[in-house]
């Protein structure tokens, strides 16, 4: 048996105007998705428990099987894990985006937050944008007087450490979530231990505004990296090993450093595959590729497809709805379709982490759809896989017991109703 796991990162939604007021995933096209759907049993699950993020720092952490209220510490963390940096005691790690800023003369505070990924940056203007604000003396000396390291990777998602850190009542405000806003109520706040965050990202500014790097990606026609931002705050953590509570070894194909992170800490392989992006041209054939050497290795892997969330954050309807379609068309049917040709059981849970909202461009924590699907049974229950379709199935509250659902390990109502209907059809 084999067990794989699936999530569309941020592909469940709102009702959308210009869909008729239907979601991307009622108006996607994705039959073997569907085809699923029909055959097993689709509900609906909060991933996000409040008073947490509403993000997949949450959200991802829940679906692997660690409740968030008692391992949430932070996000950055997981993904120093990820990147193999060890977090020291007293250390804290921050997200540190590269991001875009309005342009124009008002003053920082007045400008708007256009990007939270500098306009989907490529790696390398990333490294340079980077070593142009490291290689600047007054910054280079701001960071060691608050005691920070940034740590440069080939993405807008660049990773910082403060030693000797106390992050206690600082609030730092994911930039995603305030798309079109002004950053000046934006900035990190709360006592004086957040002025040195605020200042550095004033002085990146101010540095990087007119910078030849950021002036060669305007002259392209692209959104300018012009600033930083610092979010995702947390301390160490340490998560219990998946091999311990499933009884089995994994793998975790995906291009997010967080996805990975989460991984490596519960003890499973993480895969990094040459073009993954994260975003709509990602490398979808190496992703698959992966899953399928994986699972020759393992009984669990998990693929995570980033594309829809970050489509929906850039305003990319369109693009959304072909994140969604591709997920079944390039993913989910030829995997499906090479393990019944090998005459393989599986069992597979797929669903979206989060809501990623149209409407807003940032995530929401509401209840996402989820599916079940058993290729040994056919529940006949018919249907589709989409958020009115979860909403009329079952309600799993915790996020966390998905995971022991798909190895057969939860006593839920779920998995005795389901299990009460195969008894009748086989009666029948």
């Amino acid at each position: 048996m084999k067990y794989v796991l699936v999530i569309g990162d941020g592909m469940a939604d709102n009702p959308v105007p210009q869909l008729d007021h239907k979601t991307p995933l009622q108006t996607a096209n994705i039959p073997a998705i569907d085809r699923m759907a029909a055959r097993g049993l689709v509900g609906s699950v909060v991933n996000c428990p409040k008073p947490l993020p509403a993000g997949s720092e949450t959200a991802i952490l829940a679906i692997f099987g660690c409740d968030p209220l008692r391992y949430f510490t932070g996000r950055s963390p997981m993904e120093a894990a990820a990147a193999g940096i060890q977090l020291l005691p007293g250390d804290a790690a921050f997200r540190c985006n590269l991001v875009s800023l309005e342009d124009g003369s008002q003053p920082l505070e007045k400008k708007k937050i256009l990007s939270h990924s500098a306009g989907s940056i490529d790696g390398e203007s990333a490294l340079e944008t980077v070593e142009a604000l490291l290689s600047e003396p007054r910054f280079a000396q701001a960071l060691k007087d608050a005691k920070i390291e940034i740590h440069r990777f080939p993405a807008f998602r660049q990773l910082a450490v403060q030693h000797e850190s106390n992050i206690e009542g600082i609030t730092f405000i994911p930039p995603h979530d305030h798309l079109g806003e002004e950053v000046g109520p934006l900035f990190p706040s709360g006592n004086g231990r957040a002025k040195p965050f605020a200042d550095l990202m004033r002085l990146a500014h101010e540095i990087l505004d007119h910078h030849p790097v950021t002036e060669k990606r305007r002259a392209a026609g692209k959104l300018p990296a012009n600033g930083i931002w610092f979010w995702a705050e947390g301390t160490a953590v340490e998560l219990p090993k998946f091999q311990d509570q499933y009884g089995c070894g994994g793998a975790v194909v995906s291009a997010v450093p967080l996805v990975h992170g989460i991984g490596v800490l519960r003890g499973l392989e993480m895969v990094e595959v040459e073009g993954a992006t994260g975003e709509l041209d990602t490398n979808f054939s190496g992703k698959l590729e992966a899953v399928w050497q994986k699972l020759q290795e393992y009984d669990f892997v998990c693929l995570h497809l980033e594309a829809p969330d970050e489509c929906t954050h850039n305003g990319d309807l369109a693009g959304k709805l072909q994140a969604i379609e591709w997920l079944d068309s390039k993913l989910v049917a030829p995997l499906l379709s090479r393990l019944e040709a090998g005459g393989i059981s599986c069992r597979v849970l797929l669903l979206s982490d989060h809501k990623t909202l149209t409407a807003t461009r940032g995530h929401d924590g509401d209840p996402v759809p989820f599916l079940l699907y058993d290729s040994r049974r056919d529940t006949g229950h018919g249907g589709v896989y989409d958020e009115p379709a979860g909403e009329k199935g079952p309600f799993i509250e915790n996020g966390s017991v998905l995971l022991d659902m798909l190895f057969e390990k939860a006593l839920t109502d779920f998995h005795n109703n389901y299990m009460e209907e195969e008894t009748h059809e086989r009666k029948i």
